[in-house]
């Protein structure tokens, strides 16, 4: 699992850790590790930008974020090129999932704002393992969507840069970001690179101590 320097709460899975929504066995390694409990909070993702409140583990619907005020309750979210976000403040952890359609409709904005409606304020975000704008081939319709962060890929045709526009959505945070490209990165799995149906999860929890 990778951990983004000072957060209390946050780790990113890699392929070897296994999909953990659905691999039991590994996510009680896993949360053994990193010292959580192995029931965890999930939802099934729709590549939008509701946002729920967890107070329990288990499946929550469908959405593509999650936040929770509650202490050692982990939340998680799973990608495989999508831009996994983790946002942390006093008294709560929050964990996005943001593909071009939920950047492009302001799942982040609107995760920010549900937390400070809450009255939870954000402090840091840590933008996890996605595929980079040197791979990420859009035609013009998705190209439109993010005007400020058009780039070309490696072979020179147009991508964006998604984990970009999300950074410039915290803006007003601490921001840390990954800059391993799930497509280029063989330890991370990619469904542009294979089709593959395995993910890596992005945990978020508010630490007890």
């Amino acid at each position: 699992m990778i951990r983004p320097p000072g957060f209390r709460g946050a780790a990113f899975g890699e392929a070897v850790d296994g999909d953990l929504r659905i691999d039991a066995d590994k996510r009680r390694r896993v949360s053994g590790d990193l010292g959580i409990a192995p029931e965890w909070a999930f939802v099934s993702q729709v590549h939008g930008k509701k946002v729920v409140r967890a107070t329990e583990p288990g499946a929550l619907g469908e959405a593509d974020a999650i936040f929770t005020t509650r202490h050692a309750l982990p939340i998680a979210v799973a990608t495989a090129d999508c831009v996994p976000v983790v946002i942390e403040g006093a008294g709560f952890a929050a964990v996005v999932h943001a593909g071009w359609r939920g950047a492009a409709g302001g799942v982040i904005p609107t995760t920010l704002r549900q937390l400070r409606d809450s009255g939870l304020e954000p402090e840091r975000a840590a933008i996890g393992p996605a595929i980079g704008p040197c791979c990420y081939e859009v035609g013009p319709e998705v190209a439109e969507q993010f005007p400020d962060h058009v780039r070309t890929t490696e072979w020179g045709t147009t991508s964006v840069d998604i984990a970009g526009s999300l950074a410039d959505a915290l803006a007003g945070l601490s921001v840390w970001r990954s800059q391993r490209c799930t497509y280029t990165d063989l330890e991370l799995n990619s469904f542009r690179r294979n089709r593959t149906k395995a993910r890596q999860v992005a945990v978020a929890w508010l630490p007890t101590d």
